[in-house]
């Protein structure tokens, strides 16, 4: 086949505009069954729609944008600058004993972030989060007290704190690595609960 024949990745890739769409309709303050109503197509066609489960036609999708007082190219254009693709790569391996370092996993802002916490680590403070967070210990040990109960956690160990419960944590020994993942703080995963 020509190069002139190949069909641009966009035009043969199915639409993907779940996430796009759900931040228009959260924009304008409305509920899938709000969209529904003014779109014709039903609560679950919508949900799967923003979930990535279900690829719209453009007919619908028209009907969709629509109903969001918006345009089918304008939901495209966005869905395409929310997807990302990014490496961090690890750092180069001296063979010294790691420094108390803390090295973000996750560039920009968006919906996960992750951190790799290595060495010695006492913040020594107490933090709480609007969302939830999971700590993973991949080497190592660690001391968490939360909410007044102290866990020790050593390697593969996992904790998971719900959104809102106060802790504080500190590495017990040099050789540890902490991963800690967390819904960011600028979104509000309490209201996915509700729509």
């Amino acid at each position: 086949m020509d190069a002139k024949d190949a069909k641009d990745p966009k035009e043969t890739e199915p639409l993907r505009v779940g996430a796009a769409v759900r931040r228009r309709r959260r924009a304008l303050d409305l509920t899938l069954a709000a969209v529904a109503e003014r779109s014709g197509l039903s609560v679950p066609f919508l949900s799967q729609i923003e979930n990535e489960r279900a690829r719209p036609s453009m007919r619908s999708l028209q009907r969709v944008a629509d109903a969001l007082e918006t345009t089918a190219g304008r939901l495209i254009a966005a869905s395409d600058a929310a997807r990302t693709i990014n490496v961090v790569r690890a750092p180069d391996d001296t063979g010294t004993p790691p420094a108390a370092t803390t090295r973000r996993l996750v560039r920009g802002q968006h919906q996960l972030q992750a951190l790799e916490f290595t060495g010695e680590q006492d913040a020594g403070r107490e933090f709480q989060h609007r969302n939830d967070e999971l700590m993973y210990v991949a080497e190592g040990t660690a001391e968490v007290e939360a909410e007044g109960r102290a866990y020790r956690l050593a390697r593969g160990d996992t904790l998971f704190l719900s959104g809102g419960v106060r802790h504080r944590w500190r590495a017990t020994t040099p050789d540890t690595r902490i991963l800690v993942v967390t819904v960011s703080d600028h979104i509000d995963a309490s209201a996915d609960q509700r729509r």
